[in-house]
């Protein structure tokens, strides 16, 4: 019986049975190669651990592995399946339990839950021995996945238990192993090990420990401590990594570099290592490397009084260790892999805007599929000889280096054109020669480019626009006194660059109040969403933001649609201002006075530029927590920089040392605990943050009141 079955007591004047062999002996030496699933040593990893939690565990467990689910358990089911044991192992699961699997509430539920994934939890189950009785024993019975390291469904765990810690453990378990498998950085893989750690084990004291890697052989270490205040905006938050030598006492460092386990019941064991009080006050502790190949690591559970580590325990760290371990490796590669990756496409961008009197320029790239391959869409914007603002925004076909490449190739070209030329038309019909001839030159007639490019000219008021095969450009318009209204600009796409674009422009007014926004079309795409459901959300987001300018219609437009692309996202504004703004910038040492300079320095220059004291209270606030947060997580220098429009101040904060966001649910990462993003949300009008090439800016914006 799957995991249902009472125990069976022995009749009055039988013999005792003898003694049932090892449920793990039995196991290890099943022909599993002759089954399905082939043999042991090539199973998943990630099934690995759960076979040995299982098999150390004292309740009642079984696993159901594979399409036909191929039964495993350990000594305490063997006890409930009786005769079964020991033939029941290996075999399908409707075969060793015949008579009853068909029932309603048996098999079925075994089945769903390995076809849907879904958990089945019964709390008070008769568990039917015989197709012709009951059990009079009422026991809990849950049922939740097994899943291999690539987050894949492998099987299912039945656990029967007549108490709540042992159920909830190993569904925790699971659940963990379903977690780590959606891990991408390290960042992701501290977070969900040390929230699984301190609940599972119902710990004072977890931590996790990973070599650091280019760091000189050293260290690096993030813990969390029973009671510490963790909400939903700590959860998104980068963890705060503590760095140690390479010959650092700290257990953790000690069991990850020697391969061993360490345990200790009752002692001192943080006594030369202590952050703090709470390491200090821990008194049990336990250090299981994490075994994998390709880095060295620990996990550590810890107490403030004295425990001794049981076998089970044991083997449910083990287990855990080997789990995060994989997930580790795993981080490793992708941070490397996405690192070369974005650097290569960001290195392709322009690194700075024009700074023009009237004309606010910002931009915004955001990686799609993982984060973890170049891309071919580009942006950019620069004064032509007429002194006229030439902006560009294009998308080449392709997800790879050579995508990222040839993006390069057409973006120069764009620009040489352009400072050539800059009519609209003739710019996209020199880069349609080009793009045909390098299609040509690598023999692909796959090679095709989207691109709109505009010229504006100040003095006209006007914006003259031409598009191969791109979304049209949408403004918004926002004269004095009036209300804001955006529009998509009427003008001939054509077919894209390299599939015969015929050359077109289109003219139309843009005076001072109006932002331009190109955008690529990962923006306004989503799956099983029409395309015009897409712009009329983003024309629609656009109207309402409180305000045009260009930073903060980047962060609305990328946000402007719900719903998960797998496209890059890029984004360009152009603001045509009402009147020039003033601005000003300091660099910031890695110091801990620098906080206390930055604030100094922006009360006495927004008081200077008799700025309301309101205002200048809350964006010094919100400055200094920002520049805390970038000499914190970035350890080096940071960038303050101030906009101040007769509407609005803006203020963003660069660091130069952090690895910026990694995919765009990770874009409202914020400040230090938590305690900055509530600051920010509640002083700022709007935020965000926005990657660059070596680093990340984080940006808020305060409307100024009527003067």
């Amino acid at each position: 019986m799957p995991g249902t079955v009472g125990r069976v007591p022995t009749p009055a004047g039988q013999a005792p049975r003898a003694p049932m062999p090892r449920a793990a002996t039995v196991v290890g030496h099943h022909e599993w190669g002759a089954t399905v699933l082939g043999t042991r040593e090539s199973w998943d990893p990630a099934v690995r651990a759960a076979v040995e939690v299982v098999l150390a565990s004292p309740a009642p467990m079984a696993l159901y592995l594979g399409d036909e689910l191929l039964l495993l358990y350990n000594d305490a089911y063997a006890e409930l399946i009786g005769d079964r044991h020991p033939q029941a192992v290996g075999r399908p699961a409707a075969e060793v339990f015949d008579q009853v699997w068909r029932l309603p509430g048996v098999g079925d539920v075994v089945e769903q839950t390995y076809r849907t994934g879904e958990p089945f939890l019964e709390k008070e189950a008769p568990l039917p021995l015989h197709s012709d009785g009951l059990d009079p024993s009422v026991y809990i019975w849950a049922c939740s996945t097994v899943r291999d390291s690539g987050g894949r469904i492998a099987g299912v765990l039945s656990v029967v238990a007549e108490t709540n810690p042992a159920t909830r453990q190993l569904q925790e378990l699971s659940e963990f192993a379903a977690a780590l498998s959606g891990t991408l950085t390290l960042d992701d893989v501290a977070r969900v090990a040390l929230r699984y750690a301190l609940t599972s084990f119902d710990a004072d004291r977890v931590s996790f420990a990973v070599d650091d890697a280019g760091g000189g052989g050293g260290w690096r270490l993030v813990r969390r401590v029973r009671g510490e205040l963790v909400d939903e905006a700590d959860e998104r938050l980068p963890p705060l990594w503590r760095r140690g030598p390479a010959d650092w006492p700290a257990p953790a460092a000690l069991s990850a570099g020697s391969g061993q386990p360490r345990f200790v019941d009752d002692g001192e064991p943080l006594r030369d290592t202590a952050a703090d009080r709470h390491d200090q006050r821990v008194r049990a502790l336990a250090a299981v490397p994490l075994r994998a190949s390709g880095v060295r690591g620990a996990l550590t559970v810890g107490y403030r009084t004295p425990h001794a580590w049981t076998a089970p325990e044991r083997a449910l760290l083990a287990a855990s260790a080997e789990l995060v371990g994989q997930a580790t490796e795993r981080a490793r590669r992708f941070e490397t892999q996405h690192g070369t990756a974005q650097l290569l496409q960001r290195s392709m961008l322009p690194e700075n805007l024009p700074s023009l009197p009237l004309l606010r320029i910002a931009a915004r790239y955001d990686p799609g599929v993982d984060g973890n391959a170049a891309g071919g869409d580009f942006y950019d914007a620069f004064v032509l000889p007429t002194g006229d603002l030439g902006v560009v925004l294009g998308d080449v076909a392709g997800h790879d280096v050579q995508a990222a490449a040839r993006m390069g190739q057409v973006r120069a070209a764009l620009r040489a054109l352009a400072l050539n030329d800059p009519r609209p038309d003739q710019v996209l019909a020199g880069l349609d020669r080009l793009v045909t001839s390098l299609g040509s030159e690598t023999g692909t007639y796959e090679l095709f480019v989207t691109v709109a490019f505009g010229v504006i000219d100040v003095e006209r008021e006007q914006l003259t626009l031409a598009s191969a095969g791109h979304p049209a450009p949408l403004v918004r318009r926002c004269g004095p006194g009036g209300e804001p209204r955006a529009q998509y600009v009427d003008v001939p796409t054509g077919a894209p660059l390299g599939i015969g674009y015929h050359p077109a422009t289109g003219t139309v007014a843009f005076s001072p109040g109006d932002t331009l926004l190109l955008f690529s079309d990962g923006v306004v795409e989503r799956r099983r969403q029409g395309l015009s459901h897409g712009l009329a959300r983003l024309a629609e987001s656009v109207a309402a933001a409180p305000s045009g300018d260009p930073r903060a219609l980047c962060a609305t437009a990328t946000a402007s649609v719900p719903g998960a692309t797998e496209d890059d996202v890029a984004v360009l504004a152009v603001e045509y201002a009402l009147r020039p703004s003033r601005s000003a910038r300091m660099e910031v040492p890695a110091e801990p006075t620098a906080p206390s300079r930055v604030r100094h320095w922006m009360t006495a220059l927004l008081t200077e530029w008799r700025v309301a004291e309101s205002v200048i209270g809350a964006a010094v606030l919100c400055t200094s927590e920002l520049t805390t947060n970038a000499l914190l997580h970035a350890g080096t220098e940071a960038r303050v920089e101030i906009d101040l429009s007769p509407e609005r101040l803006l203020v963003s904060v660069a660091d130069s040392g952090s690895r910026g966001t990694v995919t765009r649910a990770r874009t409202d990462t914020l400040s230090s605990r938590g305690r900055g993003l509530g600051l920010i949300e509640e002083l700022s009008d709007a935020w965000g943050t926005d990657p660059t090439v070596r680093g990340s800016t984080v940006w808020f914006e305060i409307l100024l009141p009527p003067a």
